[in-house]
């Protein structure tokens, strides 16, 4: 279980001209302006994004750092208190993973992919193959899809379409499904994975348990009632900055933080596959 925390401050002259900020850079108010000046979120909601995008990064690419005697590795420097972090789903997945790296990919290394985990899968037809993959991925996933149908000299409406005004012609198609002997695999474009991995890169998981049992593939976990936690530190001005009454510091301003606790399990690990790519 892992502890994921994100802090903001804020000055007294800002709480109080908050919605002012906001307002002029929605471009409201201004009449006939309405060109947007820049762009502000309330704090809060920004505050709960960071703390989202933490989270995320952490229960999908944490390496534990829990030792063979049950004990975190690192620790505050100012406190000495030991800080525990879990492993996150790619950690785990890889140590059983099939793995496979390709000079080029093309509609045989799906075929590859697919046979080599039927073969860990409970039944040979009817499972359903997820990749997670980065950007660079999901563009050469549309590149021998759609190479693959136009070797079958496929002409359908999903290739090309005719509207709108002048009857210009749509040509394209976004593919994000294969079926090859009685099993689909399907592609899923996630951006965490185009932080972390610069060349093309797919993670393969078996989804096919969480059908037929009530035991999921992957799970999240937390502490009853802290997966997300509020906290807020009021300083001279309150939270309005313009509020009388106790307040807990004597600077003009205050803090926010989100922390919670959070783990992940991939209760099969062997069932899935790492595709890497040099393209």
């Amino acid at each position: 279980m892992t502890t994921i925390r994100v802090d903001d401050s804020y000055s007294s002259k800002y709480a109080l001209m908050e919605d002012t900020f906001i307002k002029v850079g929605k471009g409201e108010n201004q009449g006939c302006l309405t060109e947007k000046i820049y762009k502000l979120e309330p704090m809060k909601k920004n505050l709960i994004e960071n703390f989202l995008y933490a989270r995320e990064n952490m229960i999908l690419l944490a390496k534990g750092n829990i030792g063979v005697d049950g004990k975190a590795t690192i620790s505050d420097r100012g406190t000495g208190r030991p800080i525990p972090i879990g492993d996150g789903m790619i950690p785990q997945i890889e140590r059983f993973a099939s793995k496979y790296a390709a000079n080029r990919v093309t509609i045989n290394t799906f075929h590859t992919i697919i046979s080599t985990m039927v073969e860990k899968a409970e039944k040979p037809t009817g499972n359903h193959f997820v990749f997670m993959v980065n950007e660079r991925m999901w563009g050469i996933v549309q590149r021998v899809l759609g190479d693959y149908l136009a070797t079958r000299k496929t002409d359908g409406a999903y290739l090309w379409s005719r509207g709108g005004e002048g009857k210009y012609i749509k040509v394209g198609a976004t593919f994000d499904a294969y079926e090859w002997g009685g099993n689909v695999v399907s592609f899923k474009v996630d951006r965490t994975l185009s932080r972390e991995f610069l060349e093309p890169y797919a993670l393969c998981i078996d989804l096919t348990t969480g059908k037929t049992s009530t035991q999921p593939p992957v799970a999240m976990y937390s502490l009853k009632g802290k997966d997300y936690i509020f906290n807020e530190v009021l300083g001279v001005g309150g939270r309005s900055g313009g509020d009388s009454g106790v307040v807990s510091t004597p600077v003009a301003g205050g803090m926010m933080t989100i922390h919670g606790y959070a783990g992940i399990a991939v209760f099969n690990p062997y069932r899935s596959f790492i595709l890497r790519c040099k393209e």
